[in-house]
């Protein structure tokens, strides 16, 4: 397996107790990955250089390039140095039919970390429909919700050592956290965090996800494409975040801080001292 530095160590001047002083901190490395397929580049995101072979598989997932993980026969990691920095290239190979749906919707975007749909073509990709998880018949109690995020803080190393990641989990009652990923890019820990589950093969309806970051509508999208009905945040969600998990049965809780939340939409998968059930 490849891997890169994911922090680095840099010197700082900083100011501290009214007067300043020459240290050093950790910052997070921010890196282009490039999504190829068939040897043509399909996007290019500025990412956390870890944990890439989920983010390939994420990714394909999250975008609809692949349904099922099992359609990627391989990925392979190349990275190059460009103009003292590091590039690095996912080259993944699909099945024969995946590559020409793939070839007939041909896009490229860039994506930097605060925007997931910068490039597309069309308003039509914008607002592409969401999956429905409305069927899951997963449960959570008041006490899980505050749990989640509670042990999210709790296993976000990247983020302690930086103070400048984000992080997705997933959550399961009963379980805990099943899976934790981190990235610069909320999208790219998210992404990241589904490619992880899907090559466990772990049912996203059985669990909630967990971001730190604020929930926007690409981050529902693809919290519905991996099946789970509940996203939790420690933000706030926009208001297109909240109608889109609304017509998807999703239920979207946000602004967790200690006990206390906000519940945006489908309110009733939410139990207080009841008994919760996982689809």
């Amino acid at each position: 397996m490849t891997t890169f530095k994911i922090s680095k160590t840099v010197p700082e001047t900083a100011r501290r107790n009214g007067a300043l002083r020459d240290g050093s901190r950790a910052v997070p490395e921010e890196t282009p990955v490039a999504f190829s397929y068939g040897g043509s580049t399909h996007a290019v995101m500025m990412a956390t250089p870890g944990d890439l072979e989920d983010f390939a598989v994420g990714f394909s997932l999250t975008e609809g390039i692949i349904t099922d993980p099992d359609q990627i026969e391989s990925v392979e990691i190349v990275s190059e140095t460009i103009a003292g920095n590091l590039g690095i290239d996912l080259q993944i190979v699909l099945q024969d039919e995946e590559n020409d749906m793939l070839r007939q919707r041909r896009r490229h975007m860039a994506g930097p970390v605060g925007c997931g749909l910068c490039g597309i073509e069309s308003i039509e990709q914008a607002v592409r429909p969401t999956p429905d998880v409305s069927g899951s018949k997963l449960t959570l109690s008041e006490e899980d919700v505050v749990s989640a995020v509670a042990l999210l803080n709790g296993q976000q190393p990247l983020h302690f050592e930086t103070r400048a990641v984000h992080g997705a989990a997933f959550y399961v009652p009963g379980r805990g956290l099943i899976a934790v990923r981190e990235d610069v890019g909320r999208h790219n820990a998210l992404d990241k965090l589904v490619g992880a589950a899907a090559r466990a093969g772990f049912r996203g309806s059985a669990g909630a996800v967990v971001v730190t970051s604020r929930v926007s509508v690409e981050m529902v999208q693809k919290t519905a494409v991996v099946g789970s009905p509940v996203i939790i945040a420690i933000s706030a969600p926009t208001a297109l975040a909240i109608r889109t998990a609304q017509a998807a049965g999703m239920t979207l809780i946000a602004l967790v801080r200690g006990d206390e939340f906000e519940i945006f939409t489908h309110a009733e998968r939410i139990k207080s001292g009841a008994a919760v059930d996982v689809a």
